[in-house]
Parts: structure tokens; C-alpha cells; sequence
């Protein structure tokens, strides 16, 4: 079941009140605006598999799970009108697919006692859950695709980088500039040289980027983009020539629609990932059947099993489980969003669990805990086959460097902490 509104909506909705027949679970959606491609996508996989769920389960627990879904344009301002257009309809979590939103919703969703589950984006730090009590990043955040990214070029160099140019082409935002940190730790401790390449939104323009790239000639090339500027990176590195092999993605820029554009140029580019990709598992037959060929998906059906609709469908999929993870905790299947709260720092995700949701190897195992809210940041590497135009995983799922990746957590957590008079929990 889902429900539509948009901010103009607001005071009727705040005065209808909450559905409490329902489990609701809000969508902050963006299908237009600048970065509809990613949005559209997203939010297909999110509904159908709520839709999934009530269908072929008969809901959570017992009780159907509605999605309220409220367009924010990737807007920041209108994300938060939206949030509170939301929070009174009884709503369990929030997973807004911006980091601009989410900076603006971590001291709102704490205040208001709803957990706030911002997967592989939004505040890094916000792993220490010693300090951030109602956000969570699991499976893997930016700084673990970051060191990913890194371990990566390790592997296929012997294990030694020292002296390779590395350039960062990143969106410049809060969310492009997240992996800048690492990236210069991890250069110091392997000792290549990182080369910074900002791009303005929406990022259209990359001109002089790229005559910067051709001209330093690094050994690679890292993106941070989102929207259309993946596609124009893209087909300006095909059009100096660059290695695509060199070219590797954060997971917010390896999707089809960033390398289709390129046609066979694009062969060989590569995105790190936190969940596999393709359709061949067990739940895509039953998503055809329950959801697709019963005329109740949220699209037009031709997203199913592409990057950004199965990324929609595992925070779906990770939200389901650890709503049943409350309910066990508490004894009741009409949760509330403190006790979603609750279910998500318990949640525990392994392979005998994912196998029995016909999701087998989609993602990494993992268990959250009240200090660690990001789980071990295991990471992933795919690559785009033009000829076939499949993305394909070429590794498991690896750990990260906890090491660089803790100092940086503790570092910038304990900062909030401290700005914001938070004494930590977990003792």
C-alpha cells in the first residue's frame, strides 16, 4: 500500500493523524528534479518490496506496511518539510537518499525518537553509535567505499601504490567532499599522490577537469558524482581516451544510466559496491509474480533488478527485518518507532537469513551493536560490461581499514559530541 503527497499536503495530513492499522514507513523520494535517474529507481525497488512483503507475506508480523511517499526533489529544505510532514503518521524510519537531508534530520529523528538509516551516504561518522543513538549506516559507508576504492588498486598492483596519482572527481557538496579525509590518510600511509578535482552542481561542465586529467595524466581516475555528472565524467573520460579500467565509481555513480550513455566507450568501468547486482535471485521471481505481473508496482516494472532499484530493495529488505526484530524484542507486532529503534540495533544480518529471503550473496553479513551502527564496511567491486550491459560483482566483499576508518569515526563523533553536549551511552 502506498500513499502519495507532496509538501503542499502538509497541514491536511497532520490533521488526519496516524494509521495506526498500519507499519509506515516513509519515502523521501526525488522523481524529478536534477537526480530523478537515481531517485526514480531507488524508490521503485523501496515500494515493491513493501509491496512484496504484504502481498506474498501478508505484511510484517501480521500487520501490512504502508509506504507514505513525499517528493523532495533532492531538495534539502523540502526533505525537511516532508519529514515533518511524515513523522505524525506514525512512521518507523527514515532513509531520505541525501546527505543534505540527513545532516538536517540527525538532531529532528533523535529529538523525536525515530531511527534515521542512511545507507552508504549521509554522516560517516554517525557509525559510532555510542553517540549517534538514532542513526545507522549499514552494511558500509563512504569512507569504507573510499578505502575500498584503495584496496582495490592495492590488489591489482602487488600491493604497492607508492607514488601512483590518484585524482578525486567529486560533486562539490557535503556529499562529494565526504572521502576527502580518508582518501589523504590513506595517502600518507600508502604513499600516492591525491590530486582534488571539484565539480559544480549539477555537473554538467567538466571541461576543464578533464583538460586537467589529460594534461597530469594520473594512473587514476575516483568519482564521487551523482546524477548527471556521472554521465558527463564518463563521456569526457572517453573522449581523452582514459582507461575505463582506471575509472573507478563510489556506488552513487554505478548505475546503467551513468554508463549508457557512452555506448562501448564505457566497457570496463568500475564502481564499488555494498550489494551485489543482476536479477538472478530467487526474490526477483517472486517480486514478477506478487508485485509486477499483479499490476502493483510503483513503476512501470523496467527497473526491476537494475543497480540503484536493488539498492532500493535491500534498505526495503533491511528495514523489513529489523522491524521483525523489534517486534520480537517487544513482544508486539504494532511498533513503535522507538522500538524500530531498538530492532535495528539488534538487527543481524547473515547468509542463512538472506538465502531464506531469496537473497543469497546479495549482501555481506553483518550485525549492528549500540556502539557500532555501521556495521564491518565490507566492500565490494563491480564492473560494466558494454557489450553485454551488465554490471557484474569481480570480488567479494572485503573488509575496509578499520584502522584509518576508526581514528576518523572517533575523531569527528567525539567533535559532535562535544558541540552538542552529548554524553555518550553504551557503558
Amino acid at each position: 500500500m502506498k500513499t502519495k503527497l507532496t509538501t503542499v499536503a502538509l497541514g491536511a495530513l497532520l490533521a488526519a493523524g496516524p494509521a495506526m492499522a498500519d507499519l509506515v514507513f516513509p519515502d523521501l523520494s526525488y522523481r524529478t528534479g536534477p537526480y530523478a535517474a537515481g531517485g526514480i529507481p531507488f524508490s521503485d525497488g523501496y515500494n515493491d518490496y513493501f509491496t512484496l512483503v504484504n502481498e506474498r507475506d501478508g505484511g510484517i508480523g501480521g500487520v501490512k506496511a504502508r509506504v507514505v511517499e513525499c517528493e523532495t526533489g533532492y531538495n534539502t529544505e523540502k526533505g525537511v518539510e516532508c519529514y515533518e510532514a511524515t513523522k505524525g503518521e506514525g512512521a518507523l524510519i527514515y532513509q531520505p537518499l541525501s546527505t543534505g537531508i540527513t545532516y538536517q534530520l540527525i538532531p529532528k529523528v533523535t529529538a523525536d525518537d525515530i531511527p534515521l538509516h542512511t545507507m552508504g551516504y549521509g554522516r560517516t561518522s554517525a557509525a559510532n553509535g555510542k553517540v549517534f543513538s538514532h542513526v545507522f549506516n549499514y552494511p558500509a559507508n563512504y569512507w569504507n567505499g573510499a578505502s575500498g576504492v584503495i584496496n582495490h588498486l592495492l590488489e591489482i598492483n602487488g600491493g604497492d601504490i607508492k607514488g601512483k596519482k590518484i585524482a578525486l572527481l567529486y560533486h562539490n557538496s557535503a556529499y562529494g567532499k565526504e572521502p576527502i579525509r580518508t582518501l589523504e590518510e590513506l595517502s600518507a600511509k600508502h604513499g600516492f599522490e591525491l590530486k582534488l578535482l571539484p565539480v559544480d552542481h549539477p555537473g554538467q561542465e567538466q571541461k576543464s577537469q578533464w583538460l586537467q586529467i589529460r594534461r597530469d595524466r594520473p594512473d587514476n581516475v575516483v568519482m564521487w558524482g551523482w546524477g548527471v555528472m556521472n554521465q558527463v565524467a564518463i563521456q569526457e573520460a572517453a573522449n581523452i581516451r582514459f582507461p575505463m579500467e582506471n575509472f573507478i565509481g563510489v556506488w552513487w555513480s554505478g548505475a546503467e544510466h551513468d554508463v549508457m550513455a557512452a555506448g562501448d566507450k564505457a566497457n570496463g568501468y568500475k564502481s564499488v559496491t555494498f550489494h551485489n547486482v543482476g536479477s538472478d535471485f530467487p526474490v526477483f521471481d517472486d517480486m514478477q509474480k506478487y508485485v509486477v505481473d499483479a499490476g502493483k508496482a510503483a513503476g512501470a516494472g523496467d527497473n526491476v533488478g537494475k543497480v540503484l532499484y536493488n539498492r532500493g530493495m535491500y534498505a526495503a529488505m533491511l528495514a523489513v527485518e529489523a522491524a521483525k526484530t523489534a517486534q520480537d524484542i517487544h513482544g508486539t507486532a504494532d511498533i513503535t518507532g522507538a522500538m524500530m529503534r531498538d530492532g535495528m540495533e539488534a538487527l543481524v544480518i547473515n547468509e542463512e537469513k538472506m538465502a531464506a529471503l531469496g537473497m543469497p550473496n546479495f549482501g555481506p553479513s553483518f550485525d549492528v551493536s549500540c556502539e557500532n551502527h555501521g556495521g564491518p564496511g565490507l566492500v565490494g567491486m563491480t564492473q560494466w560490461d558494454a557489450s553485454s550491459q551488465t554490471w557484474s560483482l569481480i570480488s567479494d566483499f572485503g573488509a575496509t581499514d578499520g584502522e584509518v576508518i576508526g581514528t576518523l569515526v572517533a575523531e569527528d563523533s567525539g567533535a559532535y559530541a562535544a558541540e552538542n553536549n552529548i554524553a555518550e551511552r553504551c557503558n
